[in-house]
């Protein structure tokens, strides 16, 4: 029998037990360990090897979609299952191009977990009915948009720019994101000017109500 290694990562202590509980009923299933937060999940991965990743979006310090970005760029071969409250398109398809290879709701978790996990696994993507609809549609609408008008624009922030933007919106300094990401205070400032005039924003107020609307931020 497969051993599977798995890592849960949500900062509510309530959810991780649920998770816990549901995974550990599987024969040769072990969860390898829990983190509350972005950067402790990345730390934990790499610590610890897992097959899985379940990951919350909607995080403190750094948000679901940056760690597993950070994850699978780091270990390619880890698959990441997102799990979150919001059947948001947005959400879904940055999600996608953050790498996971699955997606299911919080509502859906006591019946479709295991499942989920079991089709990562195998190397196959796994959608719950919800998510695949809201994704067709999304397409369908998407496909009339691009032939009326010629294209289609998508999230104009890098990787790194959608971090600071979270680390911003929770009340982080210039001086304090550029020594949690090891990076100087002025690149930390370029990239602050670059953000937002790319999303018309113009005061932190605004940065915050971006990242609060987008779930960027918990």
């Amino acid at each position: 029998m497969k051993k599977i290694k798995i890592l849960i990562v949500d900062d509510h202590e309530f959810i991780r037990q649920g998770l816990r509980a549901v995974i550990e009923k599987q024969p040769g299933w072990e969860v390898v360990a829990e983190a509350v937060t972005g950067r402790e999940a990345i730390a934990l991965a790499e610590q610890h090897e897992p097959d899985v990743v379940v990951m919350d979006v909607s995080m403190p310090d750094l948000n679901g979609l940056e760690a597993t970005a950070h994850v699978i760029r780091s270990r390619p071969q880890t698959k990441v299952l997102v799990l979150s409250m919001h059947d948001s398109e947005q959400i879904i398809r940055e999600v996608l191009a953050c790498g996971a290879r699955g997606y299911i709701l919080k509502s859906d978790a006591g019946r479709d977990l295991v499942t989920a996990i079991d089709t990562l696994t195998e190397g196959q993507p796994f959608f719950t009915p919800k998510v695949s609809e809201v994704l067709l549609s999304g397409y369908l609408r998407q496909g009339e948009a691009g032939r009326a008008e010629g294209g289609e624009d998508t999230s104009p922030l890098t990787v790194r720019e959608r971090e600071i933007l979270q680390l911003l919106a929770d009340g982080k300094s210039n001086k304090e994101i550029a020594g949690g990401l090891n990076i100087s205070a002025r690149t930390v400032e370029t990239h602050r000017r670059n953000l937002m005039s790319k999303l018309n924003l113009h005061s932190i107020a605004d940065v915050v109500r971006y990242a609060v609307k987008n779930r960027l931020t918990s």
